[in-house]
Formats: structure tokens, sequence, C-alpha cells
């Protein structure tokens, strides 16, 4: 009886704590509308605006990634996994050519075959079978590896392509999906899913603005360009950017270590922007002090051998 009564305190007692959500502030500018100040605090908060979607695709669309989410492996004890993302968060075909090539790379490199989901549009030929690149779905898909994952042993294996801003990361689908990823926006997600280990390769204009957010001991981040300066090979009609033929199409294809790989990356870019006469995309690399204690052993699980670069050369023959 007592413990009944007990119960039935509790009960109303969480009852009276919990409320519904409260209209406390005005209708938010999305960044088309109020003030300068407003548009900017929105970042944020995630803005993202879908219009013009018909029924038939929404539905569709949450199959795909449905699919996606549940075909994520739990962790194996005692195994460092990279559980691999790579993500087209525009619809330009330049894109999705990329994050599926990134997603193939990566997969091979950190042994996480059966660990990969790639989020992308078209890649130029017809409609894309994949989930589709977006905030949202990109979203859920972290949140659903910080649960399959250890999030002490295991790491994370981002790869974003897209256009960008000071601000942020476009995403940017055609004329129905809209929105920013900005650096706070980001490194609160990871933060609120404690995801700690983390290997972040970012391709798109200024998206060093992300450094100073995302920098930490145990993450690895890698930016195609400085916070002030622009990337190249953006055309919806090639096969690469830039930063994504050097990185990802050339030299993370080598058993090399990441720093190596990164080093001759930047070789790489410096060279066709110095043959092309472009204004230096300065790209960032951040390396925390305690990276070695997830990139050692998957390191040691690194394919032997190189597999050749695909696809046109971002900077011409």
């Amino acid at each position: 009886m007592l413990a009944a009564a007990a119960a039935a305190g509790a009960s109303t007692l969480a009852a009276q704590a919990w409320q519904p959500p409260e209209h406390k502030s005005k209708w938010p500018g999305l960044l088309t509308g109020g003030n300068v100040a407003d548009a900017t605090a929105s970042l944020d908060l995630g803005p993202q605006l879908e219009r013009g979607r018909w029924p038939a695709f929404e539905l569709a669309e949450h199959r795909r990634l449905d699919a996606a989410l549940a075909a994520i492996p739990a962790q194996r004890p005692g195994v460092v996994d990279a559980y691999v993302v790579s993500v087209a968060l525009d619809s330009d075909p330049v894109f999705g050519r990329e994050a599926r090539e990134a997603g193939k790379v990566l997969a091979r490199r950190f042994d996480a075959a059966g660990r990969t989901v790639v989020l992308a549009g078209t890649e130029g030929s017809g409609p894309s079978a994949l989930p589709m690149g977006s905030l949202h779905s990109l979203a859920l898909v972290l949140a659903r590896i910080a649960e399959r994952m250890d999030r002490q042993e295991d790491v994370l294996v981002l790869y974003v392509t897209s256009h960008g801003a000071p601000i942020g990361i476009a995403y940017h689908d055609g004329d129905e999906g809209f929105g920013f990823l900005s650096p706070n926006r980001f490194a609160g997600q990871l933060a609120s899913l404690g995801i700690r280990n983390r290997l972040l390769i970012l391709s798109a204009c200024y998206s060093g603005t992300f450094v100073p957010a995302l920098s930490g001991e145990t993450t690895a981040l890698f930016t195609a360009a400085a916070s002030n300066r622009t990337s190249f090979g953006c055309a919806a009609d090639n096969d690469w950017t830039y930063f994504g033929d050097a990185m990802i199409n050339h030299a993370l294809r080598k058993p090399q270590p990441l720093a190596d790989a990164s080093a001759e990356a930047l070789r790489m870019i410096g060279a066709w922007e110095h043959r092309k006469r472009d204004t230096p995309s300065n790209p960032q690399v951040s390396i925390g002090g305690g990276v070695s204690s997830w990139l050692a052993p998957l390191e040691a699980r690194m394919p032997k051998t190189a597999t050749e670069p695909v696809g046109r050369p971002a900077a011409g023959g």
C-alpha cells in the first residue's frame, strides 16, 4: 500500500514538473528576416528549411534513411572501430560524386566496411538511391552511431563536402532544401552525443572557421580552406574539388600515416593553385595530442597497398 502511494506521488510530481513547450520568442528570422543579430544567432540553433516536398518523396526518404540507420552495427568490444560518414550537403553533382568515392576510400583505409554511411544527392546520372545529404539526416546518423559505438574506444570518421561561407557549411538541395551548419551548432551536436574520438575532414570554402570550435585533444581536423579563404574545384560538372582530389583521391589511398597524407595533400593543392594563379586556400590542420590513442590501432590495420585515383583531375590534366 505504501509502495503504491509512493509511486502515485512520484507520478504526480513528474506530471507537475513537465510542461509542454511554450512560445517564448517571436518566429525566427531564419536568415531571411528580422535583424542581423537575430539572423546570426539563429545559426547556432541549426535552421533547416524544406519547402515544396511532396508526401511520396518524404516517405521514400524516410525509408532510405531508416534502412541506413538500422544497418549500422554495434561496436566490437576490445577493437577500435571506425564509423565512417561521408555526406554531400549540396545537390550539385560534384559533391555527390565526391561523397560516394570518399566513403569507399575511408571505409577501406579505416577497416570500416559495414560501418559506413553515405548521405548524398545525385551524382549526375539520375536520382539518388541514397539517403539525402541534409542537416537532419546527418544529425540522425551521428546520433545512431553514438548509440552503436563505444564512445571511449571507437572513432567517428566524418567527411563533409559542400559549398561554404564564413558562417558555416551550406545545406542546399535544389530549390527545396536550405540551411547552414555553424561551427557552434556542430560542436554542440558532437558534444551532446559524447563523440570524443573524431577524424573530421571538411571540404568547403571558409571551412577553417570550424577550427576553434572543433579542435580538441582527441580530434584530428582537416579543412579545405582557412576561415577567410575560398577553396576550389566545386563546379557542378567536376568529379572532385581540389581538396577532395588531393586528400581523398590521392593521399589517403596510400598506406602512409595520416599526418603524412595531409602534408602530401597540402603540397598538391599548393602546386595546383600556384599553376592556376589562384589565391591560396590555406587548408588548416589540427591534430590533438591524444589522437594517437585511437589512430595508432587503426593505422596498424591499414591496407598495405594503394588504390588508383579515379575520375577527372580537379585541377585539369
